[in-house]
């Protein structure tokens, strides 16, 4: 019978498949009918589309019974989303920073995550260019290439600290009150629209937080597992968990809840 630590080192290789098969023959090499609209200001590719389904049917085999709910299943059939808090269910990311990868900026990344009755236990980011491998087993540490990883001990002050602050969707009064106070913390990135990098930047040290407002699950339960395995902290603007099956706005990551704390006293 299938469990969570029976597939675990099953799940980068089906990713990394998938990237070899139709990601990155497809990187720069696009063609005309290969990018497609499929809402105002959202795209996808056929790498996108054939990625999922290769990820889909390996993970399938993986832990039969279980469902998967990818981004682009989802464009097409909302109610996809429902029941996130039940059963096993696989949420799949096949290609995380899709305006990058069309732009042909090498910022993407291939993603997938496990919930058991709404709990994420495992989580795999594949970064196909730089071939790094993030994987996390929940109460079981986050790991790069096989080495254990931990934010940084040294504690960067408020007025030291960088991070991604994405305010594209935040709502009008919000994006400004958050945009008039960015002077409060050391650096404020415009955010590289792709949760598959922002969250390892976090755990490398690269950036000290990133504040999203979207959350949908297959963009930020994977990195929020690595984050949070890897000592950081996560939380929704009023405190509360992240949780995939939660409706809720606002999200905010940090190296440590002492930063996440002030981070949130600058800017919210």
């Amino acid at each position: 019978m299938a469990s969570p630590d029976s597939v675990f080192d099953h799940v980068l290789p089906l990713l990394a498949e998938a990237s070899e098969r139709a990601v990155m023959p497809r990187f720069r090499q696009l063609r005309e009918g290969d990018v497609i609209e499929k809402a105002k200001d959202e795209i996808v590719t056929v790498a996108d589309r054939e990625a999922e389904a290769l990820i889909e049917r390996g993970l399938l085999a993986l832990w039969p019974g279980s469902r998967v709910v990818g981004e682009e299943a989802c464009a097409a059939n909302p109610a996809l989303l429902q029941g996130l808090d039940r059963g096993v269910v696989w949420l799949v990311d096949p290609l995380d920073g899709t305006a990058n990868f069309v732009a042909g900026r090498p910022v993407f990344a291939v993603m997938a995550s496990l919930l058991v009755e709404g709990e994420a236990v495992g989580a795999w980011v594949l970064n196909p260019v730089s071939g790094e491998r993030w994987r996390a087993q929940r109460g079981s540490g986050c790991f790069c290439d096989g080495q254990r990883m931990q934010v940084p001990a040294e504690r960067v002050p408020l007025h030291e600290a960088r991070g991604a602050v994405l305010t594209r969707f935040l709502p009008a009064g919000l994006r400004q009150q958050v945009e008039a106070k960015l002077g409060r913390v050391g650096e404020a990135l415009p955010g590289a629209r792709c949760a598959g990098v922002e969250y390892p930047a976090i755990i490398t040290g690269r950036q000290q937080f990133a504040m999203f407002y979207r959350t949908l699950p297959w963009d930020h339960v994977p990195g929020t597992l690595l984050l949070q395995e890897a000592g950081g902290h996560v939380a929704r603007y009023d405190g509360r968990a992240y949780r995939a099956a939660d409706d809720g706005l606002g999200l905010l990551s940090a190296v440590s809840e002492p930063l996440w704390r002030a981070v949130w006293g600058a800017l919210l």
